[in-house]
């Protein structure tokens, strides 16, 4: 079950990485809105690793 869980959360961070940082780093709009989408791309990562830290190394 944990291996489950293992791919789900790394399937999860590739779609952020992937669909977050993408426009962050691709994007052709003013800089407040970049910065504005890494600190919602960065507090979904923490949120993320808070969970699968909940999730995968529960006792």
């Amino acid at each position: 079950m944990r291996m489950l869980w293992n791919i789900f959360f790394l399937s999860l961070f590739a779609l952020v990485t992937f669909f977050g940082l993408g426009p962050v780093l691709m994007a052709d709009g003013v800089p407040k809105e970049r910065f504005f989408t890494a600190a919602i791309v960065v507090i979904i990562y923490i949120l993320l690793s808070i969970l699968y830290k909940k999730i995968v190394f529960r006792k």
